[in-house]
């Protein structure tokens, strides 16, 4: 059996993560000043201004999840029952979620094959007159291809809504930034995102009138500004101020943690070409712009590859889900073979590794080492 190196950083240690005497600091000036709800305090509005400014959108709202922050982005797109919203069926359920909570049926298109991210002719397939939005999900911190989603929403009437859960200052191939194309865009700050503050949601728009819709989903329906009366449908879905303060933090170091994750993806990709490995283990052919939220390889049989990592202590998922999302049983009605491409990612060629700012050159090296090792066995 071989020998165990030192666990490499995950996200759940102090070593890796970003946290240190600021975040502790906004805490203190929270818990000093003794408002703790963001309904009354200044550190989620401080937040959803900073928000908007990073992303030079109009406006940002924040929430208590990413799931929380897709349920806006829904709800200010007005769907309910009897409509329909296209997604991938390779996410979180967070995505889906909130589309059956307003009643409406989830409708899957399937991926493309190089790297899990919609098929945007997939998605113009499945188009119908109940169709009400689409939702692309930037997966894994790649880029979606969110250009020609716009094109296709905007010819058929549709809201595009960007779930950038993933893919924190990601872009696209042209360089824009990730979450600036839909007419809403929803981010998370779950524990295992690039930044955290433990949970946490935050969308961003430019039309107003989204932005007051998702604001008044947020808070129970209720414009505090007139007066206790509630003028739509909405849920408790505010963020704390503690919350917020340490999220104002993580916002101010979530360029230095993408910009480490690429540098670290590019070393990997060297090492992986200098041991002859790409074919083998080959990573997304679109790197330019990819946030890394975790290390997506392609392999020949993700179960194998797993096994072999794992037993040398480098952490590794075949498939990143152990299902389609149509294939759980909160979503029954959906048959084997709906999506071929995206069963096959899952079945048998994606493989997923964590990935970490905290990675040493040396952390990457071993993980090289240790693909070279499974690919030579």
């Amino acid at each position: 059996m071989p020998q165990r190196e030192m666990p490499l950083p995950t996200v759940l240690e102090p070593r890796g993560r970003t946290i240190g005497e600021e975040e502790r600091a906004a805490v203190l000036r929270v818990l000093d000043s003794a408002v703790l709800c963001g309904a009354f305090g200044t550190e989620t509005r401080a937040l959803e201004a900073e928000m908007a400014a990073l992303y030079g959108r109009s406006g940002a709202v924040s929430s208590s999840s990413g799931t929380a922050a897709v349920h806006l982005a829904v709800a200010a797109a007005g769907v309910g029952p009897g409509d329909e919203v296209i997604t991938t069926p390779i996410s979180d359920f967070g995505t889906v979620a909130p589309v059956l909570a307003q009643g409406a049926r989830v409708v899957f298109a399937d991926v493309r094959p190089e790297d899990g991210n919609l098929d945007p002719d997939a998605v113009e397939a499945a188009i119908t007159p109940r169709t009400r939005a689409v939702i692309a999900v930037h997966l894994f911190g790649g880029a979606a291809d969110a250009g020609r989603l716009r094109e296709i929403c905007d010819r058929h009437g549709l809201l595009l809504i960007e779930d950038c859960a993933q893919a924190w200052l990601g872009e696209d191939d042209s360089g824009r930034l990730l979450g600036t194309v839909g007419d809403i865009a929803c981010f998370s700050l779950q524990q295992y995102k690039h930044i955290t503050a433990g949970d946490g949601g935050l969308c961003i728009a430019d039309d107003p009138e989204l932005t007051r819709r998702m604001r008044l989903f947020m808070d129970k329906g209720w414009d505090r500004a007139e007066g206790r009366i509630h003028r739509t449908m909405g849920l408790n879905y505010r963020m704390t101020e503690l919350v917020a303060a340490v999220a104002r933090v993580q916002l101010t170091r979530v360029a230095d943690v993408v910009r480490v994750r690429r540098e670290r993806a590019g070393r990997l990709a060297r090492a992986l070409d200098g041991l002859g490995l790409s074919a083998a283990a080959r990573m997304p052919e679109r790197r330019a712009g990819h946030a890394w939220w975790v290390m997506p390889l392609l392999v020949d049989d993700n179960s194998r590859w797993a096994k072999g990592l794992q037993e040398v202590g480098v952490p590794a998922l075949p498939g990143y889900l152990e299902r389609p999302l149509y294939a759980n049983p909160a979503l029954s009605g959906h048959p084997p073979g709906l999506c071929p491409r995206a069963e096959t990612l899952i079945d048998r060629t994606l493989l997923v590794l964590q990935w970490n700012e905290a990675y040493t050159e040396d952390d990457v090296d071993r993980i090289a080492r240790a693909l070279g090792e499974v690919g030579a066995g």
